[in-house]
């Protein structure tokens, strides 16, 4: 080791620790109950592999978001297609840091409050990371920001106007925060040159206040879909939910059914996996043939399209979403 090099820290999930802009944060989010022990782990099935990361191009995005210092949710939500994706070039940017003022029961990112903090560079240094890939399609999501008066939504719509004038071509979807239900903040971003709007409702009504923080709800994400399609319907909108979290097939459908009421265009279903001990445990693991009834559901209610399977998070194949095949998904 050369002098003047530091040992990375490795702090404990669910534990204390300051960040490098000099706030405290919650390793992963959830911190353990000092009256509860963590449940360990379950054993996955057999049908939940994932490709492992390796190769140039892999090695490549991670030193590119190093460089650009941006944060992916594919690293802090500790998402299992980081080794599909980066090493086919794809990433999905997590903006305004990497500390949530939020703590939902299923997320692995940290959480805290950053009392206003946000990087200045990042318009440009995510403008600066996304031309150096040659993308032609790129997601932006990001931590929930309470502490900023509008949610972040200038800063995203910053980010998005940088990126578009760096690279004209391309096509830029947002996953954005619910910005506390105010639609002047979900406007901003609307406007900002976008062609998807995604906000995730990540599971049934019934157990959303189980799963997800108490500043989150059901009805407020619904709003914002319903709204954003309203305002712009030139703009696709998409949601997602995580499966295995104890939800019926009964509650499924009856989601879709209300989502295609207010007239969503794309819905995706993913399995749960539980990130640490110290998070909610897994109630069921889908089979793949599941997966595949819930895509027909959903293209029987009319969505344009549905993406279904074990692996599927809201930005997994996102350019990929409308070519009608389940994004190239074979559910085995």
């Amino acid at each position: 080791m050369r002098q003047g090099d530091r040992i990375p820290v490795v702090v404990k999930s669910g534990t204390k620790f300051e960040t490098e802009q000099g706030f405290s944060a919650i390793k992963n989010g959830i911190k353990q109950r000092k009256s509860e022990s963590a449940e360990p782990l379950s054993r996955k099935p057999g049908w939940l592999k994932v490709q492992l990361p390796n190769g140039g191009k892999y090695q490549d995005m991670k030193n590119n978001v190093r460089k650009n210092r941006l944060a992916t949710v594919c690293e802090e939500s500790m998402c299992p297609n980081i080794g599909e994706c980066w090493s086919a070039g794809t990433a999905t940017i997590m903006l305004m840091g990497s500390v949530c003022t939020r703590a939902c029961r299923f997320c692995a990112v940290d959480t805290g409050n950053p009392n206003g903090w946000l990087d200045k560079d990042e318009p440009q240094n995510a403008a600066d990371a996304v031309a150096a890939t040659g993308l032609k399609y790129v997601v932006l999501t990001s931590v929930d920001r309470d502490d900023l008066k509008d949610g972040g939504a200038q800063h995203y719509a910053d980010c998005v106007k940088a990126i578009i004038q760096a690279s004209p071509k391309i096509n830029v979807e947002v996953l954005t925060p619910d910005f506390k239900g105010c639609f002047d903040s979900l406007e901003v971003v609307l406007d900002s040159g976008i062609v998807v709007f995604a906000q995730n409702l990540e599971t049934v009504k019934r157990l959303t206040r189980r799963v997800r923080d108490p500043r989150a709800s059901y009805e407020t994400t619904m709003s914002l879909l319903e709204h954003a399609k309203k305002y712009r319907p030139d703009i696709l909108t998409k949601t997602s939910l995580m499966l295995g979290l104890g939800e019926t097939d009964e509650e499924i459908l009856e989601t879709m059914k209300e989502l295609r009421a207010i007239n969503l265009d794309i819905v995706t279903f993913g399995q749960y996996l539980r990130p640490t001990p110290n998070h909610l445990p897994v109630e069921r693991y889908v089979p793949p043939a599941d997966f595949d009834r819930y895509r027909e559901w959903g293209l029987e209610l009319g969505f344009r399209e549905v993406v279904s399977g074990p692996f599927v998070r809201s930005s997994y194949r996102a350019e990929r979403a409308l070519e009608g095949n389940n994004a190239g998904i074979k559910n085995q």
